[in-house]
C-alpha cells in the first residue's frame, strides 16, 4: 500500500516564481521527473522551501523536507532510480557539507567508544518492531533471490549459499562479527553442525541471542566489540557489518579477523560497497539511520586485506538488495499499524525514504552488495566458486 499524497498546497504556477525553480525542474528533466507531474515517479511540491533545503544541503536537505512533508512522490523508488540512474546526485554539491566530508575524512567516526553509537540508534529501536519487517530468522541483510519467490526463501538461501561457500563441517567453531540477530549462527548450528560465537554491539539483540542460546543450539552472543576479541576459529563471517567500521579502522578490523583465523581457514565478508574510494557518507543517512556508516570501495577493501589475506573470491548481486529492500517495505508498511502510536507519523517517513531511496540505490546500481571469500594464506589448487 503506497502512502497517500498530500494534496499540493503551492501551484505550479506559485512555484515557478521561485528563483531555484526553472534550475531544479532542468535538473530533474534530465532524470524524466516532473514538478507536479501525474506519473507515479514524480515530484509533488506542496513548498518552495524544499528547493532551497535541497541545494543547500543535497541529500540532508532534500531528506528533511521529505520528513516535514513538504514534497512527496506516489514511488519514491522509482523517483530515486530516476534521480541516481541520471547522475543528478553528482550535479548538486552543497558547499555547507563541506565540514561533514572533511569530519568523515579526517576523524576516525567509528572509535571503540563511537562503534556503540549506531547499536543504540538504530538496531536497538525493538526486536517486535523488526521481527516484523524482517523474514522469520530476522536476517537484516541482502538476500539471495537466484532461485527464491518470497523473502523468507531468499534469506535462507543466502546463510545457505554462506555455509557452503566456507565448505562448513560438523565440529567447526565459527566466529560471527556482526552477528544481529543470530540467523546466520542458528542457521549454520541447525544443518552444518557447527558451534558459533557472535559479536554484536546492540543490547537488543544479544537479548534476543539468549533466547536462541535457551534451545540449547551452541550458539554464543557476545556484546563486545570487534576489536576485543583474540581466539582461534576454523571459519569467521562477517555479514553486513563492516559498513560500520570505517575507512580509518579497515586494516585492524582485517588484522583481528586475521589473527582469529586458523591457518588454512577462509573470511566470508559480506558488504554493501561504493562505486568510487574517495567519496564522503550520505550525510542524511549519516544522521538519522546509521550514524557514523562509511560504505567502503573494492580498492579499500583490498588495501586493507592486502598482505594478510588471498582473494580467493569476489561475487556482486546488489541488484538482488532492491528486492529485499522493497520486501521489507511491504513488511513495514503492512504491520505500520501496530507501531504508529509508538513512533509517529515523522518516523513512517523517515523509514519510507530510508528503505524505498535505498532499494532505488541498488537498482540503479549506485551501490554494491559484494561478498568476498578470503583465505590464509590461500587455497592451494584455487578456490572452487560457488554461486548457486
Amino acid at each position: 500500500m503506497n502512502a497517500p499524497l498530500k494534496e499540493t498546497t503551492t501551484s505550479t504556477q506559485a512555484l515557478e516564481q521561485h528563483k531555484s525553480y526553472r534550475f531544479v525542474a532542468d535538473l530533474l528533466a534530465r532524470a524524466d521527473i516532473q514538478i507536479n507531474g501525474s506519473r507515479p515517479g514524480d515530484m509533488q511540491v506542496h513548498s518552495s522551501e524544499v528547493f532551497d533545503r535541497a541545494l543547500a544541503e543535497g541529500n540532508l536537505g532534500l531528506g528533511e523536507a521529505y520528513m516535514a512533508g513538504l514534497w512527496d512522490a506516489e514511488r519514491l523508488d522509482e523517483f530515486f532510480f530516476r534521480l541516481l540512474r541520471a547522475n543528478i546526485n553528482k550535479a548538486v554539491q552543497p558547499s555547507k557539507l563541506v565540514f561533514h566530508a572533511l569530519r568523515a575524512k579526517l576523524t576516525n567516526l567509528q572509535s571503540v567508544k563511537r562503534a556503540w553509537k549506531v547499536g543504540e540508534a538504530h538496531y536497538d529501536l525493538g526486536n517486535d518492531f523488526y521481527a516484523a519487517m524482517l523474514d522469520q530468522r530476522m536476517t537484516y541483510t541482502c538476500g539471495y533471490w537466484h532461485d527464491a519467490e518470497t523473502l523468507d526463501a531468499a534469506q535462507e538461501a543466502k546463510l545457505d549459499l554462506i555455509c557452503r561457500k566456507l565448505d562448513l563441517k560438523p565440529g567447526m567453531r565459527i566466529l560471527d562479527i556482526g552477528c544481529g540477530w543470530g540467523s546466520f549462527m542458528a542457521y549454520a548450528a541447525e544443518h552444518y553442525g557447527v558451534e558459533c560465537v557472535g559479536l554484536t554491539i546492540s543490547r537488543e539483540q544479544a537479548d534476543y541471542g539468549k533466547s536462541l542460546m535457551k534451545k540449547g543450539l551452541p550458539v554464543e552472543f557476545r556484546l563486545q566489540d570487534y576489536r576485543e576479541i583474540d581466539e582461534q576459529f576454523d571459519a569467521i563471517i562477517s555479514i553486513g557489518m563492516f559498513e560500520h567500521v570505517g575507512r580509518k579502522n579497515h586494516r585492524e578490523y582485517m588484522e583481528v579477523a586475521h589473527r582469529c583465523l586458523k591457518d588454512g581457514g577462509l573470511f566470508l565478508l559480506h558488504t554493501i560497497g561504493k562505486n568510487v574510494r574517495e567519496s564522503t557518507p550520505d550525510p542524511w543517512v549519516d544522521k538519522y539511520i546509521f550514524p557514523n556508516g562509511d560504505l567502503p570501495s573494492i580498492g579499500q577493501i583490498g588495501d586493507a586485506a592486502g598482505g594478510l589475506f588471498v582473494t580467493e573470491d569476489l561475487h556482486n548481486f546488489g541488484a538482488d538488495y532492491d528486492k529485499t529492500l522493497m520486501a521489507w517495505w511491504e513488511n513495514f508498511e503492512a504491520h505500520w499499524p501496530q507501531f504508529k502510536e509508538r513512533y509517529g507519523n515523522e518516523f513512517y517517513r523517515m523509514w519510507r525514504y530510508y528503505l524505498l531511496s535505498c532499494a532505488a540505490a541498488f537498482r540503479a546500481r549506485d551501490i554494491q552488495l559484494w561478498q568476498w571469500v578470503l583465505a590464509k594464506p590461500g587455497v592451494l589448487g584455487g578456490y572452487q566458486r560457488i554461486t548457486a
